[in-house]
């Protein structure tokens, strides 16, 4: 957990203690970035003496808090992220700084907002995601909506603006501060949209299941080939009685494997609403009704009981967020050692320098390579009895 000043966040609104989340006992980054900071500068300058108000991708919760708590005027929020950990690091920033939960509505992307006077925006590292969004919150947004985009300098591109402009109306950026920008919208409700383009859809190869993807997935056109690389050399386990889908995007690991494994339960994870949704219809058009499935909206193996798992199959990601690293795959691997049975194992894919081998043998005293080719790696841990 970051220390002293790193915690503290003060702003117009006051001043916050906020923490990343899930908390690390090492922890050497800030709960908020330079354009937080500028977008709430903004919104007191503007004078507002409050209002409602929706946030959407607010990271850990520093601007949710702020307004929440703020004592200078009275917001009622909203905020709104895809993301399960962003919700629950909201709601632990919240309660740490004794501001009322039941005042502060949160939802995911794929829910319908109550309505509000001012949108603010934190740019998200996907396009397409920033998209889907407006898409969304298009038919929400007035002639008189304050509508504030905010980001660091190196997130705001061309491209960016263009999208905002296409869907919104006349846009416009503030000068830089300590590296970030402002977005500044004006709705134009003459501006007809094309037709919106999410969920994207493909054919699995070699099948004729046809997969959803939301806006929120990574490799929505198609499907990507580390996924495709660990298909081929899929784990056929007849006595499986339980397999795990671990971060399962739409889900198509654990669909390809129920189909080996005609008697095992499945169950699906991942901390990204859109993925989960995504899943649920990828599921229900592969198997119908007639599957043993649960689906948990978490972060990697959150709320799944431990020692309850035979398989394990995971491609994990190696960012939270805009930051880069492998602490997320790190946790993955430490849920799965948590969930699988005595005998259980783990399958990872992963790009040949990121040394899972490493981390997977250092946690469970074993790691065997199944595969690779010049990219990536496939391999397998085994819980060991105890």
């Amino acid at each position: 957990m970051a220390e002293g000043q790193d915690r503290l966040f003060s702003v117009s609104q006051g001043e916050f203690t906020l923490d990343r989340y899930p908390c690390l006992a090492r922890e050497t980054l800030r709960a908020w970035d330079a354009a937080d900071e500028y977008l709430l500068y903004h919104l007191a300058e503007l004078g507002m003496g409050g209002g409602s108000v929706l946030v959407v991708n607010d990271g850990f919760g520093a601007l949710t808090v702020a307004l929440a708590g703020a004592r200078s005027a009275q917001w009622v929020v909203q905020t709104q992220s895809d993301s399960w950990i962003s919700h629950s690091g909201t709601r632990a920033n919240l309660e740490g700084n004794v501001v009322s939960t039941g005042g502060v509505s949160m939802l995911d992307n794929l829910q319908t907002p109550a309505p509000f006077d001012v949108l603010l925006f934190k740019v998200p590292k996907s396009l397409a995601q920033l998209e889907d969004q407006l898409y969304r919150l298009r038919p929400h947004l007035r002639a008189d909506t304050v509508i504030v985009g905010a980001g660091m300098v190196k997130q705001i591109h061309t491209s960016t603006l263009k999208l905002c402009e296409r869907l919104i109306g006349p846009t416009r950026t503030s000068l830089a501060r300590r590296k970030a920008r402002l977005i500044h919208c004006d709705l134009d409700a003459t501006l007809e949209p094309d037709a919106h383009p999410y969920p994207t859809r493909y054919t699995l190869e070699d099948t004729n299941l046809e997969l959803s993807n939301h806006a929120a997935l990574f490799s929505r056109e198609q499907l990507d080939i580390g996924t495709r690389f660990l298909l081929e050399h899929l784990p056929r386990s007849p006595q499986a009685r339980c397999i795990v889908d671990l971060g399962c995007g739409n889900g198509v690991l654990g669909i390809a494997a129920g189909r080996h494994h005609h008697e095992a339960s499945l169950v699906f994870t991942d901390e990204s609403a859109m993925a989960i949704a995504s899943t649920r219809e990828n599921v229900e058009a592969a198997f119908g009704g007639e599957r043993d499935v649960t689906f948990h909206w978490t972060d990697g193996l959150d709320g799944v009981e431990p020692g309850s798992a035979d398989l394990i199959l995971c491609n994990p990601p190696f960012h939270q967020q805009q930051i880069v690293g492998d602490a997320v795959s790190w946790r993955m691997f430490q849920q799965a050692r948590k969930v699988l049975r005595p005998g259980g194992s783990l399958w990872v894919v992963g790009n040949r320098h990121l040394g899972y081998h490493t981390k997977l043998r250092r946690m469970f005293g074993n790691g065997e390579v199944i595969a690779s080719n010049p990219q990536f790696v496939i391999l397998r841990a085994t819980k060991t009895a105890t």
